[in-house]
């Protein structure tokens, strides 16, 4: 299937749906696509009880234990009121555990619980089958190529104030 794609970005508008006067532009296309991962994420993870927002928070705090909420927030792409009730979700749950910083008092830092790590390992491979529906019709080279893409987008993003 992905061998009649090409390994080069084809530029031709799709039935005039990238035409200039009348298209979305990319950045409303991006909003679909997280739109669109979200709604099935939710969906896929429903019957666990959590929301894909506080999956995400979830697999944070897997690749970095130990964040501030706002550390968490950052990461997680919502704001620091949204994390805090998140947390609080999530510590009643008994998914987080958070205790106080020995370096700084005020601050406290998150970790996950084992019934957290076990919930997650139980949803990898849904969600990784997800992303893997995403990418079909895209070769090795081509989601390599994405990747980099995304990366230097937000990257771009990060050292530009917004306006």
């Amino acid at each position: 299937m992905t061998a009649d794609l090409p390994d080069e970005i084809d530029e031709t508008p799709l039935d005039g749906e990238y035409a200039h006067d009348s298209s979305p532009t990319l950045l409303y296309a991006i909003k679909q696509v997280e739109l669109a991962i979200r709604s099935r994420m939710d969906a896929l993870l429903r019957p666990m009880g959590i929301t894909a927002l506080q999956y995400t928070a979830l697999t944070v705090l897997r690749r970095r234990d130990g964040l501030s909420s706002a550390e968490l927030a950052r990461n997680s792409f919502v704001t620091a009121q949204t994390m805090g009730e998140m947390l609080s979700a999530l510590e009643r749950r008994g998914l987080v555990t958070r205790r106080v910083d020995p370096a700084n008092r005020r601050r406290m830092l998150t970790s996950l619980t084992s019934e957290a790590l076990g919930l997650l390992a139980e949803y990898d491979t849904s969600i990784c089958g997800l992303e893997e529906q995403m990418l079909a019709d895209m070769s090795v080279r081509q989601r390599e190529a994405f990747r980099g893409y995304l990366g230097r987008c937000r990257i771009a993003l990060a050292e530009t104030p917004a306006h």
